[in-house]
């Protein structure tokens, strides 16, 4: 079978006072079932094969992990470009919240429409471990995107940020806006999800390996913009001495730029948030934000695609595939990072 080659490079994250972007390094084995960081383009690095034209048209289910957030919409337009270019037909559905009791009736009916391979961002790691792998067992081809679960030795394939690089990258950033020190916060959606728990565990170990930094603990916005932003303004009534936010998400990002300005603080309180969206742009410009942590939901969706039918036509299958980040800046989200920014739409 003919086979695109998407190149993966590993380097080193690091932000500059101009505002430069990379990815983050990881251990990578470009053998199958290994671990493999892969960015969209580079000029060397592991491997990954992907299928040039689907042998069949594959009628293939993405279920998101919540409607309406553009991380989920960019990772859709991939998943529909790589499509039309593989053959096949994707239905794409979600459920309104992050939630597993939400996502779970969705997930049983696709199952029951016995589609040839499911991808889907697991909305719990314990709640969502049993139906994944009980559909699997069944013969349908699992692809996990973006979360993933307690055992995801059932799916063909799983594709993902390397969350903890990214929360540690969110510390570092906060310590060159702030360099004399002072505590911070992380806000997070809810614990049990895999890929912002990681997040959290990247930003809270930097912190707390830093006595500069006091770290004050994680709290939860229940993927909740107005919620976000009561905590934030809660915990800057207690502990003035916050000098930075870290948002796990796109929604704890917009709530706590919002629970700044509520706060007077603005211009006081560097936030740096997880994930590109619309608003968080619009944050960034403003001010309120000062640095994001863009995924790539776009190349994670045509891996994934890529991944299932490669399974389905009995090709190579990367087990684990890691995918990197860019840090986003005032200096450069109109210059080399604009493409980096996550769609409103396809």
């Amino acid at each position: 079978m003919n086979r695109r080659i998407v190149i993966g490079i590993v380097a080193a994250a690091a932000i500059t006072a101009a505002g430069c972007s990379s990815t983050k390094p990881t251990d990578s084995d470009s053998g199958t079932g290994g671990v493999v960081a892969a960015t969209p383009s580079a000029s060397a690095g592991p491997q990954i094969p992907l299928p040039d034209k689907a042998t069949k048209n594959y009628k293939i289910t993405f279920i998101q992990g919540v409607q309406g957030d553009p991380f989920y919409i960019t990772m859709q337009c991939g998943i529909q470009a790589e499509a039309q270019k593989l053959g096949v037909t994707v239905n794409t559905q979600g459920p309104q919240k992050f939630d597993p009791t939400l996502q779970k009736p969705i997930f049983d009916s696709a199952v029951n429409a016995k589609p040839d391979a499911i991808l889907i961002a697991p909305t719990d790691v314990k709640a969502m471990q049993a139906p994944l792998a009980a559909a699997a067992q069944a013969g349908t081809k699992i692809v996990l995107v973006d979360t993933t679960t307690e055992d995801p030795s059932y799916a063909v394939s799983a594709i993902a940020s390397d969350n903890e690089g990214g929360g540690k990258a969110a510390f570092d950033a906060i310590k060159q806006l702030a360099p004399q020190g002072g505590k911070v916060l992380a806000i997070s959606v809810d614990p049990g999800i895999s890929t912002t728990d990681a997040r959290v565990k990247g930003f809270s170990d930097a912190a707390t390996a830093d006595g500069k930094y006091p770290y004050v603990g994680v709290q939860y916005s229940h993927n909740d913009p107005a919620t976000a932003a009561q905590l934030v303004t809660a915990a800057l009534q207690k502990d003035p001495e916050i000098v930075g936010v870290f948002a796990a998400n796109l929604f704890a990002a917009q709530g706590s730029a919002t629970g700044i300005q509520q706060a007077g603080k603005k211009g006081k309180v560097n936030v740096i948030g997880f994930d590109a969206g619309p608003e968080q742009v619009k944050a960034l410009r403003d001010g309120t934000v000062q640095a994001l942590i863009a995924q790539q939901p776009g190349y994670i969706g045509t891996v994934g695609l890529g991944q299932a039918v490669a399974a389905l036509d009995g090709g190579q299958v990367t087990k684990t595939v890691q995918t990197g980040f860019s840090i986003i800046t005032q200096q450069n989200v109109d210059g080399d990072q604009k493409d980096a920014v996550y769609k409103a739409s396809c």
